[in-house]
């Protein structure tokens, strides 16, 4: 039992960090750094859609609570943006919380949870952390449905519960084809399952926009978004989530409640204008990824993102006896801090996460050199 002064075992099974090994390096550098491990952007958000742009003067309740399910000028800007009824949307603190929230309302204590991978690094700690078991479906290199189809079924139990998605794909930067989302939604129909759809790159798209999940499934998807990635508003923490129907939101709302409250008021609001008024500049910034992940990927010698902001780069070749922790610290060693593949699967100790968007184009430019030449490439 977890009685003073231990935690919990769940929380004590969990690692520490992604970049505990190597901490101390990182805090050593001294040259220029090239940080980029984290996914995040280099751009300001849109003009009028700063925080500091929604003052006490001009909103006077910009202090105080919004409501659970959302500011009703969010809750509109959400509505009119995705074309759904409001009762299906709930404001979330990130998409972060609106994942720990969907997991809290729909898996049971040892119940599993089907994560396609490689994945964004924090779903399999938030599937444990609500006493779920996530069990990963390794699918990197599975072009077609049936393949992957058949990753899935051999992975699925009687205790399977949902199935978790992410297009366009953190890390792969591959955006999911029409045929592939059918399938994995005739999949999820089979065995009763919820699917957990993660789209918050679903703006960042560099040709052809891939399918939805929810158009597919749309009786059982729970989908999440975020003004973090799409609008350069990781800071502040606010997200969202959109359900089938009203029956399946007021539960997810009894997490949300539990778990956060509300997100913050002023950043709500700030969300809400740039629903609104902030396509011109997704469009710039869209066009600004895309030069930098093509130009990283080109130097690298892998394939071009489809969307997203990461590239996912085997560098077995470069690796000694030391493996990728000896790797990454080679990369620390010049200045460049990059994500460690095992993050996004247990299948993938030999890759690492880039992430090109989180510096200006010319740093991630020198870094991704670093890299290139790290690697002999």
């Amino acid at each position: 039992m977890p009685r003073f002064p231990h935690a919990s075992r769940t929380v004590s099974a969990m690692p520490s960090g992604v970049f505990s090994k190597v901490a101390h390096r990182i805090a050593a550098i001294e040259t220029e750094r090239y940080p980029l491990h984290v996914g995040d952007t280099y751009l300001e958000p849109a003009t009028g859609c700063h925080l500091s742009d929604f003052s006490a003067e001009s909103y006077p309740l910009v202090h105080t609570y919004a409501p659970p399910r959302g500011h009703p000028a969010l809750l509109d800007a959400i509505s009119h943006h995705h074309g759904v009824e409001s009762g299906r949307i709930i404001v979330t603190a990130g998409a972060t919380g609106g994942l720990g929230a969907i997991a809290c309302t729909q898996v049971d204590p040892g119940e599993e949870v089907l994560i396609l991978s490689p994945f964004w690094p924090l779903i399999r700690g938030i599937v444990q952390l609500h006493h779920g078991t996530p069990v990963e479906v390794p699918t990197l290199g599975l072009e077609d449905e049936e393949r992957v189809v058949d990753a899935l079924e051999a992975r699925c139990t009687d205790r399977t519960v949902a199935l978790y998605v992410n297009t366009p794909n953190n890390p792969t930067g591959r955006v999911m084809s029409a045929s592939m989302v059918s399938a994995i939604a005739a999949f999820a129909r089979r065995h009763d399952l919820w699917i957990w759809s993660d789209e918050v790159y679903r703006g960042i798209v560099f040709a052809e926009d891939g399918a939805v999940v929810a158009e597919a499934a749309p009786e059982r998807t729970m989908s999440v978004f975020s003004v973090s990635k799409t609008y350069g508003m990781a800071g502040n923490r606010v997200g969202y989530a959109i359900g089938p129907d009203a029956d399946a939101m007021a539960s997810l709302r009894k997490a949300t409640v539990h778990h956060f409250y509300s997100a913050t008021t002023a950043a709500q609001l700030a969300a809400a204008s740039v629903l609104r008024s902030g396509s011109d500049w997704l469009d710039r910034a869209v066009d600004r990824y895309r030069a930098a992940g093509f130009a990283a990927a080109d130097r690298l010698g892998v394939a071009r993102p489809q969307g997203g902001t990461f590239l996912f780069v085997d560098v077995q070749q470069a690796l000694d006896e030391r493996g990728a922790v000896g790797f990454l610290e080679d990369c620390i060693d010049r200045g460049l801090i990059l994500a460690p593949g095992s993050s996004c699967g247990r299948d993938y100790p030999n890759h690492i996460r880039l992430c090109f968007t989180s510096a200006p184009p010319d740093v991630v430019a020198r870094g991704v050199e670093v890299l290139a030449q790290l690697l002999g490439r």
